[in-house]
């Protein structure tokens, strides 16, 4: 059966084609990941998080089993996906049955009502994974409810980029659009399950590398650095000058303890664009995150199948430059 077919399938057996469901779910079929849900939400304006979760979702799926979900930002006037709403992302209740949350996501201004169902999950103490801008997640303006979470937060400094992931916005480190990164393994990490199968360069994306503050704070530990490449294509050379001096973490594990007394495994990467999907280190990198984050290390095989499915042509990053008029079983 053609990878298209088996897309549909997979679609059709959960009931994600229905268009009155504004969300995405592909169920799993054989592998180490039947059994667990992982919930992915997206909405980001800048880097195609609409594409690259949709792909991310099927490779968990329909090469290692695990039932996923995808969840978008959408217009509720005509229901196709809109990134630049931030205030709407339909299906985030289904976080409450979700055994991993992977989020990537940019200065969302979600009403109390949605806004509650991530809060509640977070607290929960069940595993995260946090991609490119989700450590700037939310902007909350319009309610105080949880305005802690916001990415600025005095209250909880950093909010839950910070708090939660590790970090929140600081700038960009490397030329944003005019320097890519490369993925370099810290040397005391290589024997990190997440690390598995995966050696210097293999990671690469033209996203630029975010500045963080040094030393991570409480448990962190990096596990790559990102060496700023002075160009756009893998093959371009470091970037000259103190840029790399050091490097900064783009990919790093931490954990944090809920509200409820439950302490959660969390991986955060600064990478994450669509086009960073392209690179085959780069998705080996999230779906062996996801292994670990769900405490299933012992599944992780450094030849595991991370090829992409389906025809995937992803848009470059940039303001304004998603595409217009589709609605989520579009991407099925």
């Amino acid at each position: 059966m053609s990878q298209g077919l088996r897309v549909l399938g997979a679609c059709v057996l959960a009931g994600a084609c229905a268009a009155a469901e504004p969300w995405l779910v592909f169920r799993g079929e054989a592998g180490p990941g039947q059994g667990k849900h992982i919930v992915l939400v997206s909405g980001d304006e800048e880097y195609r998080s609409e594409e690259a979760l949709p792909q991310l979702a099927k490779i968990l799926a329909l090469r290692h089993g695990f039932r996923t979900t995808v969840l978008f930002a959408i217009d509720p006037g005509d229901g196709t996906i809109n990134p630049d709403r931030r205030d709407n992302i339909p299906g985030l209740h289904l976080l409450r049955e979700a055994d991993l949350m992977v989020i990537f996501v940019r200065f969302r201004d979600l009403p109390d009502e949605q806004m509650k169902h991530i809060v509640e999950y977070v607290e929960s103490g069940r595993p995260i994974v946090g991609m490119r801008t989700a450590t700037h997640a939310f902007d909350l303006k319009s309610s105080a409810t949880y305005s802690r979470y916001s990415w600025n937060s005095k209250e909880w400094e950093g909010g839950f980029g910070r708090q939660v992931l590790g970090e929140t916005w600081i700038r960009h480190h490397g030329k944003h659009g005019k320097q890519s990164t490369r993925g370099i393994l810290v040397p005391d990490e290589r024997g990190h399950p997440i690390l598995r199968g995966i050696r210097d360069g293999d990671i690469w994306g033209p996203t630029d590398v975010y500045a963080v503050r040094l030393p991570l704070p409480g448990d962190s530990r990096a596990l790559v650095l990102g060496q700023v490449l002075d160009g756009m294509t893998p093959q371009s050379p470091p970037a000259p000058g103190p840029v790399n001096d050091p490097m900064m973490p783009v990919a790093w594990v931490k954990s944090y303890r809920g509200a409820q007394g439950k302490v959660a495994r969390v991986f955060t990467t600064t990478m994450g664009s669509s086009e960073d999907l392209l690179s085959e280190g780069f998705r080996r990198l999230l779906v062996n995150a996801c292994y670990w984050a769900l405490g299933m290390e012992d599944k992780i095989a450094p030849e595991a199948d991370v090829r992409l499915v389906g025809d995937y042509r992803p848009r470059p990053f940039g303001f304004g430059g998603f595409a217009r008029g589709l609605r989520p079983h579009d991407l099925r």
